[in-house]
Formats: structure tokens, sequence, C-alpha cells
């Protein structure tokens, strides 16, 4: 498989710990956002819609969209499983993973804040804090889930990690990159450490890929 992805993507950053914790090998692409790589002909004619992550299967059909391509090794490679075996827990990881996959990130996302840089001539203070206010919104509302939930162990649900803890753990990366403080959230924060001592979530991270330097 080939994944087009760029280091400091959140998307493909969750995409790389999901393939990792399923223990699979992908060839690494970059596709460079601070050079317009993503607008070249030839990445377009992978995802017409320009935006990474992409991943080409070894037959050649390519995947987009993080949750639909997680989604499919989910189904593909259930072993080991990021969503627990009752519906109603099911229910819950994806509610987790949701709160940050639709609420936070598309706010944040890379194409929101150029416009606002380059269409309403935002200063960088401004842009972070519009990042700061809706991740701050959003992590309020997931601590305090995190913190009612007296079944929960180590990670988002339960001992193991799961497509919570892939949603999370990229989105804690950006709240630090846009000096967003975590103080007032200790279980985000004690969830980012513990999934922190596992391999496949080091090798995840932007500043050990390819492309970061």
């Amino acid at each position: 498989m080939q994944l087009y992805n760029f280091y400091r993507s959140g998307t493909s950053h969750r995409l790389r710990i999901a393939l990792n914790l399923k223990g699979l090998d992908f060839d690494y692409v970059a596709i460079h956002l601070g050079k317009d790589e993503h607008h070249s002909a030839a990445f377009k004619a992978l995802n017409p819609q320009g935006l990474v992550p992409a991943l080409v299967l070894d037959d050649g059909l390519v995947l987009t969209q993080s949750p639909a391509i997680i989604e499919w090794l989910e189904e593909r490679h259930p072993t080991p499983a990021l969503l627990p075996v009752l519906p109603q827990d099911r229910a819950r990881v994806r509610a987790l993973a949701a709160l940050v996959g639709c609420d936070i990130h598309p706010l944040n996302n890379r194409r929101v804040l150029e416009y606002l840089r380059q269409q309403l001539g935002c200063e960088d203070a401004a842009v972070n804090a519009w990042c700061a206010t809706w991740i701050t919104a959003g992590f309020e509302a997931l601590e305090n889930l995190l913190a009612a939930d007296t079944r929960r162990g180590d990670y988002c649900f339960g001992n193991t990690p799961t497509l919570a803890d892939v949603y999370l753990v990229p989105q804690v990366e950006s709240a630090r990159r846009f000096k967003v403080d975590l103080s007032p959230y200790p279980h985000i924060c004690a969830i980012d450490e513990a999934c922190g001592r596992l391999p496949a979530f080091q090798m995840a991270t932007p500043g050990v890929q390819l492309d970061a330097t």
C-alpha cells in the first residue's frame, strides 16, 4: 500500500496510527501541503478533492477520506479491533471520535486557516485564537465525558486503544502547536501520555516522518 500524506496533517496522523495499530506496512509518499503539492495534477488524478490522506491499495484502488479508510481497515483487518464488541460501546467510541473528527478538526483544517489568513487578513495571533476557541470547546466536553466514565481504563475506552484514541492524539498534537493550555484537561493528557508509550503512536508522530524536516 502507498500512503499519500503530510507529516503535520491531523487526518494523515490519525491514519498512520490506525495502520500502525493494525500492524500493516505501507510506503510513505509525502505530499507537502506547504508547497501546494496537493494541487498538482498528479495528485488530483488520485484524489480529485486534492486532500490528504489517500491510500492506494496493492490492486491500484484509491481510498480517500480518513474516516472511510479507517472503517475499511477495521473491516478488512479486524484484529486488533479499534471498536469494542457491544453496540452501545461501539456507539460511544464512535461518538468520542466524531467529537474530534467532526466538531474540532474541520474548523482547524489548513484550508480554513489559509482562508482566514489570505482572504480575511487575519494575523497569526487571531488564527491561533480561532483554533484555541474550537479546540477548547471540544476538549471541555470530551474531558467531562471521560471523567464521567467510571469503566474507563488508560485510554478513551477501556485498556486498549480504540478509534477514539486514534482521533484524539493528533488533535492533542495540534492543540500544542496552536499553544492551547492543556492543563484543564488531565484525563485527555493522561490518555495522550499512555498512547505515547506505544510504538504504534510513536512511529506516527509528525516529527519522525520523512517530510518533517
